[in-house]
């Protein structure tokens, strides 16, 4: 991948101050994601769980003009930090790469009104977006529709599988917020049901995918899991304050976890998990 093509894709994004030199990072990794999928020009891209963007948009930057990349994600145009989903797309959209992109939000894959011509793309593509899912069941779920919509799964999640000490924090900060998160009714944090790649290799078998390549990414530039980090120190205590029926004793385990993560936090610099990522296609 080249720095013209980097920068090209982030000039076309909606950024606050500062912002370029973070942007920078995470589109590279997408790259690399696109480029193991092995996603070609001129292909028509169902993404699902598009958020503001990142991948959205070093996907049309692929696929070029004679391709398109359909964005969707079940949450409110409204919703998103420093930048909503809905300026962040109505940002790309406007730029170079906007004849290419299609964005929609409130759209649920499950949704009985979700309406796509079967066999209409090329590729379907979960990027970093399984953990705010709120089951296995709805996992399987929406791996089983998918097969509807195209032949080509592209799939990458943060990989649970330590590789270095330096990780570990990120790791616990996920594990941590996914204990509490059994707890609740209803949720819009970041991690809702935690995947290791063994349970969504399984998921993805018995939804009807067989797995062609799989890959262990590591991008330790990546800031989120410093963000996840220091979101989750920041939070604990009021997310757990809000739950009633959480047990006295797993009360009282996460925070001993927290404390390991803030100790973690004083002695070297965190580096996100690796990434697990894989294509398939239909059995």
């Amino acid at each position: 991948m080249s720095g013209t093509a980097i920068n090209e894709i982030v000039g076309c994004m909606a950024m606050t101050g500062g912002m370029a030199d973070i942007q920078r990072i995470q589109t590279e990794h997408r790259l690399r994601l696109i480029e193991f999928w092995g996603i070609e020009k001129g292909s028509r891209v169902l993404e699902v769980g598009c958020g503001q963007g990142d991948t959205t948009a070093a996907l049309a930057y692929t696929v070029g003009e004679k391709g398109l990349v359909h964005g969707i994600d079940i949450a409110t145009p409204d919703y998103g930090a420093p930048i909503t989903l809905g300026a962040a797309a109505r940002h790309l959209q406007k730029s170079i790469l906007g004849k290419q992109i299609k964005m929609e939000f409130n759209m649920d894959l499950l949704a009985d009104d979700f309406r796509c011509v079967d066999a209409e793309y090329d590729y379907i593509v979960f990027s970093h977006c399984s953990w705010y899912l709120k089951s296995f069941d709805e996992l399987l779920e929406m791996l089983t529709k998918a097969k509807r919509y195209a032949k080509n799964l592209c799939f990458a999640e943060w990989d649970t599988r330590i590789h270095r000490i330096e990780q570990h924090p990120h790791f616990l900060a996920i594990l941590i917020q996914s204990q509490y998160e059994c707890f609740k009714e209803s949720s819009f944090s970041n991690v809702r049901t935690l995947f290791t790649p063994s349970d969504i290799k399984k998921l993805t078998a018995i939804a009807g995918w067989e797995i062609s390549a799989e890959r262990t990414i590591h991008s330790p530039k990546l800031q989120d899991g410093m963000w996840e980090v220091g979101m989750m120190v920041a939070k604990y205590n009021d997310e757990i304050r809000k739950l009633s029926d959480i047990p006295a004793k797993l009360k009282t385990l996460i925070e001993s976890q927290v404390e390991l993560v803030k100790f973690a936090q004083k002695q070297r610099k965190i580096q996100p998990m690796s990434v697990f990522t894989f294509k398939a296609y239909v059995k």
